[in-house]
């Protein structure tokens, strides 16, 4: 949480803290507000989300007439706080214990958003915190993800499963993996998926089949999908049909740092339903973090 903070108020241009200089003006006209609009948009926050927080944030001003930066600071960071949802269980499934199984991960996203490097950063947390690993190498289109996802093993002491025929079926690895998983009382099963255009319908029915062949050998219990937080509102189509085609459980943002763009999260929680639950906040092999809503809050506000 420490990270999340210090490394959002490091990033150039957060928007919070846009916001906040815009609101402790003296006075603030029709065209503050309209900037204030403005900001949100170019934020990602989305348009319903966007006008809800103006709303808002008016009223507050009617209400409380407060002109001390402070003041305005703590009802904006509430009203951040609100959108962001701190009710939502961020926990990973596989935090939780599983009554003689592995639990399942299978993690899915388009091209380039660093879905194979989270797979592999994730293994790391789990080992980390002691629990035993496997990961499948589903990604059987591109040799150099499973070599990838390897190099991640050899690294944490992780067992990968994969094939050694480049375009070999996916789904029978993920089904060699699951079995593996369970045959050696793992704790987590981490399964990386090949990238994939959300407008690809018969690639996107291969995740539908991935989860169903695993599901054989055991049950899938988070299904994580990796976006860039810099896409915007691409991202938010992707995310929709990722959501259609198996079912999403979770959302892992990766290139937060950038946190000008950082109203995704709240723009992908709405239009899902489905937390953030991991946040990528640099190359480093340690730089994933479990999202926390304060952290963030306080990290695109910057420092009183």
């Amino acid at each position: 949480m420490t990270r999340l903070k210090a490394r959002l108020a490091k990033s150039p241009n957060p928007f919070g803290k846009a916001l906040f200089a815009i609101l402790t003006k003296d006075h603030l006209s029709e065209s503050d507000w309209e900037d204030v609009e403005d900001t949100l948009l170019m934020a990602d926050v989305g348009a319903e989300a966007s006008e809800q927080l103006v709303k808002q944030l008016r009223d507050d001003a009617r209400i409380t007439g407060q002109k001390d930066p402070a003041a305005v600071r703590r009802g904006l960071h509430q009203r951040l706080i609100d959108l962001v949802d701190p009710d939502m269980d961020r926990t990973l499934a596989a935090a939780r214990p599983q009554a003689n199984r592995p639990s399942v991960i299978i993690m899915v996203g388009v091209n380039g958003t660093g879905k194979t490097t989270t797979a592999g950063k994730l293994a790391r947390l789990f080992v980390a915190d002691g629990k035993s690993v496997v990961m499948g190498a589903a990604d059987t289109f591109r040799a150099a993800a499973a070599d990838q996802l390897e190099t991640w093993g050899g690294k944490v002491g992780v067992p990968v499963v994969r094939s050694d025929r480049d375009g070999a079926d996916p789904a029978s690895v993920a089904f060699e993996a699951a079995g593996r998983a369970k045959n050696d009382q793992a704790d987590v099963l981490i399964v990386d998926t090949a990238g994939r255009l959300q407008n690809k319908a018969n690639l996107m029915d291969q995740l539908g089949k991935i989860r169903r062949v695993i599901e054989k050998n055991l049950p899938v219990d988070e299904v994580l999908l990796v976006l860039d937080a810099t896409t915007g509102q691409n991202g938010m189509i992707q995310a929709k049909v990722f959501a259609q085609a198996i079912g999403v459980t979770g959302i892992v943002l990766t290139k937060l740092d950038g946190s000008a763009k950082g109203g995704i999260v709240i723009s992908v929680q709405r239009e899902l339903g489905v937390p953030v639950k991991l946040v990528g906040l640099g190359e480093g092999p340690d730089d994933l973090a479990v999202f926390d809503p304060e952290s963030f809050v306080d990290g695109i506000l910057g420092d009183e």
